[in-house]
Formats: C-alpha cells, structure tokens, sequence
C-alpha cells in the first residue's frame, strides 16, 4: 500500500485516524502499532513476522543494556550493543544484498551459484537504522529504555515513515511515543503538509518520469545529446519529487498523530557546493551517518588521512545503503571524492566565486552523479555521459 493509492487515501487513513482519536489515550500506540503491522502485511504479510522479530530482539537488547549499565558493567552493555547490530545488519544483508554478493561471486570465478531472488522486505533500510540507533543512544546516556514493548513496536513499524523516511531516531521521539498531545493546529498543518507532498509525487514525478522513462528506453544511437540532458533532468526531478513527496507526506501524517519527524529536504538544488547539497539532501540519512558513523571514527578531531579514511567509509556505505549494485556504490564514491575535495582544497575557492559559478558547479556534478545513479550497466553509464 502506498500513501497515494486510493485504498490509503480514502479507506485505510479515514478509518484509522477515526480509530486513533476515539481510542482512549492510553491505547493509542496500541492501535498504531496494530495499524503499521496492518500497513505492512498489506503487500508482503510474511514479512511481518520479520519487523515482529526485529522489534522484540531489539525491545530485549535496550532493556539488556540498559541493565548493564546500571549495574556500572559497561563492558557487558557494550557486548548487547554489539549483538544487537550484528543481528540488524544480518537481517537487512541477507534481505537485501545476499543475491548482490552471489552475482559478483559468479561474475568473478565465472560459477553458477543460483540466485535466491527474496523480495526486499518495504522500508528494512529504514527500520534497520533506527532500531540500531535506539540501542546506541542508550548506551551513550542520550535516550532512556522504552519499558513498553507496544510503544516501541509503534515507534519501530510506525507507518507514516516506514516506506521511505525520514529515518526516525528514538531520541528525538521518545517523549512523544509516552506523552504526545495532538491538537488542531498541528492537525490541520498535517493535512496541508501531506497533500503538498501528494501534490509533488502524483502530479510532478509520476509525470516527469514518463519523459526519462522515454529517453533512457531509446538506443544510444537515436539520443541526442539535448535528449539526454532532458532525460537525466526529468530523472533528478522525478527522484527528488517522488522522494521528498514520501517525505512531506511522512512528516504531515506524523504531524496528525502528534509527532514531529524531522526534515529530510531543504532545497537542495539551490545550493552552491557538493557539500552543502549533502546537507540539504536526505538530511536524517547524512545525520545517522554522522552520528553513528563518521564521529565513533574520529570525525574531524582525527589527522587528515584518518580524517579522508573516515569520508570514505561513510559514503561507501552511503552509497551501499541506497541499492545492492555497484553503480551505487560509485555513486557513493563519486560524492565521496568530492566532498573530500572540497573539505581540503576547494570550499574556499567556491566562497570566493560569484554564486551562479558555484551553482552551476554543483548542478553540473549532481546531474553527473543521477546518471551513475540511474544505470546499473556501467557501459550505459559511459555511454550516457
């Protein structure tokens, strides 16, 4: 179910929201987390039992760390934290990226290992990182245990951000899943905020995207290069609507069930840097890798090889996070080594050059990185470019 499908819009949301607010206070995350699973099991009901599964093995985890540390046995706390991501990430690497790594192998050794084509569990890229986040943030003192294993099943399955985020920390909603206050205002607001991003993927990337799925169809032979300039804008506009549109409606959905999910877009095309597009773009995605990633490493407190050691890794994973194929992974790495240019050589060169210069710069280089985004054959890559 998808949240501008007719069933959503006019049966699933309208019943579940009268649901919501004639449900006793007490019972509503109860109801929203009955809702998510329904939600969820809407397209693929097997894999309930694995968001199921996901959320007790983490529910255990937090209250295991948890009291670890107020025994003052930090090391045993650290072994629950340790356990729990092993799990996570086994789950979403056998979901996910097992058929990735059995194409290489039989690319590389020329063998035949049969593929298992699983379906992609929806939205196990997302749920994955937020429930590792809530372990984390336990051991580091920044989010209290979530003793009720229904609150934390909502928060986990929760389905206005379950398809495409943003990605939700437990930190910045923890005193909202025990003592949330909806009120009008931020109803009303909701609405507003749901259908701007309805408006964006119905209207702008459903339809825009018909024009790259024309150009990106045709031979190579038969495209212009106006075409292809048209084609892969059609496609950087058709993903940033379709993307920020989940994203608006994410945020306005949560919004009429009381919570505040942070912004995941800010104009990214305005901006002037490769840097600053990455801070303007998929923000909860560049935030949990900075939180969880790039700063245990050392950050910027670390020298300067270390410092582009830590880049690497971070955009690495970027990139690996976003598909299970190496374009995306060059992807990745392309933003990757522009970022660490720009950090070390060029960001200072850019203040000093007038605005539309920088602009265009950083345009230029995002439709490049669409184009490695959009094609998994690398020779169409090349060739397209």
């Amino acid at each position: 179910m998808v949240f501008s499908s007719v069933m959503f819009l006019f049966r699933y949301l309208p019943i579940v929201l009268l649901l919501y607010f004639i449900m006793p206070r007490q019972g509503r995350n109860a109801l929203l987390f009955l809702a998510s699973l329904v939600f969820y099991a809407w397209g693929e009901p097997v894999y309930v039992v694995i968001m199921i599964f996901s959320t007790i093995v983490d529910y255990t985890h937090g209250r295991l760390v948890d009291t670890a540390l107020r025994k003052g046995n930090r090391k045993r706390a650290r072994f629950f934290v340790i356990e729990s991501m092993i799990i996570n990430l086994a789950l979403l690497g056998f979901f996910k990226y097992t058929d990735f790594f059995l194409n290489t192998i039989n690319g590389i050794f020329n063998t035949e290992i049969p593929l298992l084509e699983l379906a992609l569990p929806i939205g196990i890229s997302f749920y994955t990182f937020q429930t590792m986040s809530y372990t984390v943030d336990i051991y580091r003192g920044q989010a209290k245990v979530q003793k009720n294993i229904i609150s934390f099943g909502a928060y986990v399955a929760l389905f206005p951000q379950l398809i495409a985020g943003p990605i939700v920390q437990y930190k910045t909603v923890a005193e909202e899943l025990d003592t949330r206050k909806e009120n009008l205002d931020d109803f009303a607001f909701g609405i507003m905020r749901f259908m701007s991003g309805l408006g964006k993927k119905v209207l702008l990337a459903n339809n825009i995207g018909l024009l790259w799925d024309t150009i990106s169809a045709m031979a190579p032979s038969e495209t212009t290069v106006l075409a292809a300039w048209l084609g892969i804008t059609a496609f950087c506009f058709q993903i940033y609507f379709d993307f920020s549109g989940y994203s608006d409606m994410a945020i306005g959905l949560g919004r009429m069930f009381g919570f505040h999910f942070m912004e995941n877009f800010n104009y990214p095309f305005t901006s002037k840097s490769i840097t600053e597009f990455w801070r303007r773009w998929h923000i909860s995605l560049g935030s949990w890798f900075r939180e969880y990633v790039y700063i245990p490493l050392g950050g910027n407190r670390v020298s300067i090889p270390k410092q582009v050691r830590n880049l690497a890794i971070v955009w690495f994973l970027t990139g690996f996070w976003h598909g299970a194929s190496w374009n995306f992974v060059l992807w990745g790495v392309y933003f990757g080594v522009f970022l660490v240019i720009e950090k070390f050589f060029l960001a200072k060169y850019l203040e000093k050059l007038p605005k539309w210069i920088s602009h265009v710069y950083t345009l230029f280089l995002v439709w490049v990185s669409f184009v490695i985004f959009a094609f998994d054959d690398m020779s169409r890559i090349g060739t397209y470019l």
